[in-house]
């Protein structure tokens, strides 16, 4: 028998499928619409409208959804003098306005209304939703009224409009230009309240920030009255004046140092924001000042606050160590004696520990060195890996930065090594190849150690780290060829990074035990000269290839030579972005550590602005340029470093860069007498004719020779590398 069941018919009033959370758009609409205007007169308190509002304002924020189609109803609602529903009213306005800007202009009326207002809430409210709508009849509108209320009784009201003057250069910079609005809020500069000055100086700054035309000067006078009503102002106010300084240039150093004591009591303030910019303008302040005493006392008074944001969340951390370590740079006296407030704490998040890691490097000293080796020791036996690779090479970084603290430095990381841990083993390998670097012939004891732990290696970094101390004391090493005899099985499934270290240390390996490296060197020449498609590898290739068959005093005297000296400051920033870096402590910039204008490319450049005051022989542009000798300068007798022109002039770079190698070309190759010999060297070399020499680049391939112009002013026939 069959059963028949009734079908269920929705109510009325339900959405898709039946479900009362499904509502199409259009149907939200609509019953959104009828609650806006329910009520009637028996709803004095406007109270289901600001429900109806407050469901619009929230669809139109968080759900995304289109609520363009109610435009003529808000505009309906705008005369209701209710400040909560005209705040609800206004913003959806501002958020709409420039989809619909005929609708819009049906408010203009009633904003300008509003401005006339007695309550002040609602004047400043009124113009500030004008002034964020980006439609030129609003923008013209605008002007008049901002004019007035710039005047206005109400400090609240005057706040405000000094604000939107800031928007409207933002909207039509012409418009505010051609009119008097910059000269009103330069008036307001003297006005009664400290909050109005703060952000009349704001606005003055976004303009200045945005306009070539405009130069923003602070005098002596003005920036004492600024100074002056600081503890007056609320903490972003503060912010505002502080920064405003930045553009002061002192003319005396006196005026410089008691500006700088003026406001060092905002060192204590509880606001991050104050306390960073308050540090930056010490910091600018302290580029005007001669007496190196002064300076000192000044350091000292920027510890404690750079110690207290420690204590505070992992972000406002993170900004604080960012900056320290760009403040420990130009100004190594701060925080000198910090070191401990620097340790890890078990729960601070990786960004944090690796960046404490970097302050404890930069503030480590022999007296100090034992507590901070101990304390690193503890970090290199921790769970994460990635901060354990960085201990690991804070040890070694250390061992090369104070010599006399190398031997505990070694010995912390064979404790390590020992460990067998294989990351640790890793890490540690790379970074003894370095001190190996910085001092010959002292530490090469523990070579053993690192070969009992060869099969740990399987990074690239690691492995090239370990073939590089193979090929470098080949000759200490009993077992050199047997070790890079195992290295060369994969020789063609490596990373070029160790494919080009292997060829190294096995040319190295033949130049210093012949009998040994005989029959590998060929093998390997023959792998990267012709089973190769990297061009670094088999230019190499060729070039040692070259070397070998001319002049074997020739050879060992390039291969083996001297290195140029390894140091553990390669990661301090060239003087001229450190002085730049300096003037925008605080900012965004500080925590990539790099030019503002990589960082935002509209940002205005800051450059420190000359004066008789200005201690010009103790910037960084002054003493980092002539006393850093670059690495690519040693080894060339004496000749000057090619250095790429300050302003970026890249014709004037090449044509540097080709009158130096015109002039180190010629003699260098002449002393190699790399022609010289006849021997045939190995099959497949190079082939030397009377008057001209000819490389066969792949031999494999038909005839394809390659003939290097001899002209005056070329290096011969390969280029000093």
């Amino acid at each position: 028998m069959a059963m028949f069941l009734p079908h269920y018919i929705p109510p009325m009033g339900y959405g898709i499928g039946g479900s009362p959370y499904l509502r199409s758009p259009q149907g939200k609409v609509a019953e959104l619409r009828l609650e806006l205007n329910s009520g009637g007169k028996k709803d004095k308190n406007h109270a289901a409208k600001k429900i109806a509002l407050k469901k619009i304002v929230a669809n139109m924020t968080m759900s995304n959804n289109d609520m363009v189609a109610l435009f003529p109803d808000i505009v309906g609602c705008m005369q209701i003098p209710s400040l909560e529903i005209k705040k609800m009213c206004f913003l959806f306005l501002v958020n709409y306005a420039r989809m619909k800007p005929e609708v819009a202009l049906k408010a203009l009326p009633t904003l300008q209304e509003d401005m006339n207002d007695s309550n002040p809430l609602v004047r400043a409210l009124a113009l500030r939703t004008m002034s964020y709508i980006h439609v030129r009849e609003f923008v013209e509108a605008t002007v008049p009224p901002t004019k007035l209320l710039l005047r206005d009784a109400d400090p609240y009201v005057r706040k405000t409009a000094a604000f939107c003057v800031a928007k409207l250069y933002d909207h039509d910079r012409h418009l505010v230009e051609a009119s008097d609005l910059i000269d009103r809020l330069n008036s307001m500069l003297r006005d009664d309240n400290p909050t109005v000055v703060a952000s009349a100086l704001a606005s003055l700054m976004d303009i200045w920030e945005r306009s070539d035309a405009i130069k923003l000067t602070i005098d002596y006078g003005n920036a004492s009255k600024m100074v002056q009503i600081l503890p007056d102002c609320s903490e972003w106010g503060q912010t505002y004046i502080l920064e405003a300084l930045m553009s002061y240039v002192p003319q005396e150093t006196s005026e410089a140092l008691l500006l700088a004591e003026r406001i060092s009591p905002r060192l204590s303030h509880s606001n991050s924001a104050v306390v960073l910019t308050c540090i930056r303008v010490i910091l600018y302040l302290m580029n005007y000042i001669a007496d190196q005493k002064q300076i000192s006392i000044l350091c000292r008074k920027l510890s404690p606050p750079l110690v207290t944001l420690l204590a505070k969340g992992p972000e406002v951390q993170y900004l604080a160590l960012r900056n320290a370590l760009l403040i420990l740079q130009r100004r190594p006296e701060v925080l000198r004696n910090d070191i401990r407030v620097f340790f890890c704490k078990y729960n601070d998040p990786i960004y944090v520990k690796v960046t404490k890691l970097e302050l404890i490097f930069m503030l480590a000293t022999e007296k100090n060195i034992e507590e901070v080796l101990t304390e690193l020791r503890e970090y290199a036996t921790e769970i994460d890996v990635h901060f354990v690779r960085k201990s690991v090479r804070a040890i070694g970084k250390l061992a090369i930065k104070i010599e006399p603290a190398a031997r505990r430095c070694i010995n912390t990381l064979l404790e390590l090594v020992a460990t067998k841990v294989t990351y640790i083993v890793q890490e540690a390998t790379v970074v003894i190849r370095n001190i190996f670097r910085k001092y010959p012939n002292q530490y090469e004891s523990i070579i053993s150690t690192l070969c009992e732990n060869l099969d740990s290696l399987d990074e690239p970094e690691a492995k090239a780290a370990m073939i590089w101390v193979i090929g470098q004391y080949a000759s200490r090493i009993e077992n050199s060829d047997v070790l890079l005899e195992d290295f060369l099985y994969s020789f063609a499934d490596e990373p070029v990074e160790v494919q080009l270290a292997l060829l190294t240390a096995t040319v190295k390996l033949f130049i210093q035990r012949p009998t040994k490296g005989q029959e590998l060197v060929p093998k390997v020449l023959k792998w990267a000269t012709e089973d190769t498609d990297n061009p670094d590898l088999r230019d190499r290739g060729y070039m040692y290839w070259r070397l070998l068959s001319s002049d074997m005093a020739t050879a060992k005297a390039i291969v083996m030579g001297e290195k140029p000296p390894i140091t553990a400051e390669s990661e301090k920033l060239d003087p001229a972005t450190l002085e730049e870096m300096c003037l925008n402590v605080g900012t965004l910039a500080t925590v990539y550590l790099k030019p503002v204008q990589q960082v935002f490319r509209s940002a205005r450049p800051r450059r420190l602005q000359d004066s008789p005051a200005l201690q010009k022989h103790m910037l960084p542009t002054a003493n980092g340029l002539d006393g850093q000798k670059s690495l690519s300068s040693f080894g060339r007798g004496g000749q000057p470093t090619v250095r790429p022109p300050q302003n970026g002039d890249l014709a004037a770079a090449v044509d540097a860069a080709d009158e130096f190698f015109a002039g180190v070309g010629n003699h260098q190759m002449a002393a190699m007498n790399i022609n010289g010999g006849n021997d045939d060297g190995f099959g497949g070399s190079p082939v030397v004719g009377r008057g001209e020499m000819q490389y066969v680049v792949n031999q494999s391939a038909p005839e394809q020779v390659y003939q290097p112009a001899m002209g005056r002013g070329s290096n011969g026939d390969l280029l000093m590398l």
